[in-house]
């Protein structure tokens, strides 16, 4: 359609920059926004190009990590179940799969602050990188798997990766031998060392869990100024140099298809969806002796599944009762939000189509276009279930919208910010850019995908003072 054609051409050219960014989903909702340990900032799923064997999932929390942010650096929470669904097929969204990750602390060991024969070690240190067996306080975690009725733990005590407060702490961890690894620097062979198998030999795959670069690249401080988006070449990415805690999961396709066997014909059965999140248990008991309890049943306070879907389509009443649901419920809840994206009218109010002589009535409604690319029509599918989940065709190669792809050994990833609000505001899969087009980091060729965690001692974001 002629103006279509003409509006895509004219937000190529920038004019309509100021409305275009947004961070995947960091900080998306209110009540998250208080209890970061548990909030849901990314999630990539793709399958290995070529052998389409390898099911690659990266799951990422905890957002804006500040590298230098000790002495109690980020981790993950002992109180939070992380969750990775995986469902199967075009008419169902129940879990087919389900991989859920509880992670442990290990106690400090108390020690009298007047014995001065005691050395680096136990609760009493300053430096939270001297108090734990392995340096770090240790935290371990488990991988259970639950399939149908079924649940198998297959993988145990996995240690948790430690932050990077910079080179002092590794060397010296090192030397006290609290530190019990052949490498000499925090680089990609000491992450390897931390991706551990699944199942016997690694017959469900491998699993790391710990801080990384934060993979996503956005110009945060102009959209948070009411969308005062810089232009490109002196935008900002907002999210340069913060880390966030990632799981990454390599599983052999076969694990997860109906019936164990590698597709190579398309059929129903050979799309997944895959969704992450986050649960707490329902009643938290704080004692006044500084104790804590969490009991109940557990319920969810944080997911994710297409990128900066809470965060650009679902509206600020309704962003915490999103992540409380699950994507079987989205269209009886959310439904309304993506045939008549609220974005569209958000830009015309502001006089943006009136600016282009652009109609904005074709992307207000009825905009079933949405719905066909959650439900990968393109790929030939008539998915019957709609709802929040990152779709994965496991006979074709992955690129956005089918899966989310990290692009091992460059700085790119599928630009989800300008293809998703393409498609919102101008119902075309580009044409809109918000500047910011690379990461600060060149992705890993191998799991865990994200780049090694920003140093804090000389990759921080402070500066030098007179």
């Amino acid at each position: 359609m002629r103006f279509r054609s003409r509006l895509a051409g004219l937000l190529l050219a920038g004019l309509l920059s100021p409305l275009m960014a947004l961070a995947s989903s960091h900080r998306e909702a209110p009540a998250i926004s208080f209890d970061p340990a548990a909030d849901n900032t990314d999630l990539w799923a793709w399958i290995k190009p070529g052998t389409r064997d390898r099911l690659y999932i990266v799951a990422a929390y905890n957002p804006l990590e500040e590298p230098s942010g000790g002495p109690n650096f980020h981790k993950f929470s002992d109180d939070v179940l992380y969750e990775v669904h995986v469902v199967r097929g075009v008419s169902s969204l129940a879990d087919a799969i389900t991989y859920q990750i509880r992670f442990r602390t290990e106690p400090l060991t108390r020690v009298d602050v007047a014995d001065l024969t005691k050395g680096p070690g136990g609760g009493k240190e300053f430096f939270a990188q001297l108090s734990g067996s392995v340096g770090f306080q240790k935290q371990t975690y488990t991988v259970t798997k639950v399939q149908g009725r079924q649940s198998t733990v297959i993988a145990q005590d996995v240690p948790v990766a430690p932050p990077n407060p910079g080179p002092r702490t590794f060397a010296t961890l090192k030397a006290l031998g609290l530190l019990n690894t052949p490498q000499a620097a925090y680089n990609d062979d000491f992450t390897q060392e931390f991706v551990r198998p699944m199942g016997n030999g690694g017959s469900e795959g491998t699993v790391f869990a710990g801080p990384r670069d934060d993979g996503f690249y956005v110009d945060l401080g102009g959209i948070f100024d009411l969308a005062n988006v810089r232009a490109k070449g002196t935008a900002q990415d907002g999210v340069a140099g913060f880390n966030c805690h990632a799981i990454a999961l390599d599983i052999p396709v076969t694990k997860v298809t109906v019936d164990g066997q590698l597709p190579t014909t398309r059929t129903d059965d050979s799309i997944i969806g895959v969704w992450a999140s986050a649960s707490r248990r329902k009643i938290s008991i704080q004692r006044q002796n500084g104790a804590a309890e969490s009991i109940g049943p557990w319920v969810q306070v944080s997911r994710l599944g297409l990128p900066l879907v809470n965060e650009a389509v679902i509206g600020l009443q309704d962003k915490d009762r999103y992540n409380r649901t699950t994507p079987s419920t989205d269209v009886a809840n959310f439904g309304a939000y993506f045939l008549n994206p609220i974005i569209v009218r958000d830009a015309e109010a502001v006089g943006i189509y009136a600016a282009l002589g652009v109609d904005p009535t074709p992307f207000k409604s009825n905009r079933t276009d949405i719905l066909d690319i959650i439900g990968l029509k393109q790929n030939g599918y008539t998915v019957t279930a709609i709802g929040d989940v990152l779709r994965v065709d496991l006979t074709t190669d992955s690129a956005f919208p089918n899966g989310r792809v990290i692009y091992g050994g460059t700085n790119h990833e599928d630009d989800v910010t300008d293809i998703l609000l393409s498609v919102l505001l101008t119902g075309s899969p580009s044409g809109v850019s918000d500047g910011v087009d690379s990461n600060d980091a060149v992705y890993l060729n191998r799991s865990p995908w994200l780049a090694k965690p920003w140093s804090g001692f000389d990759q921080g974001h402070g500066k030098p003072t007179p």
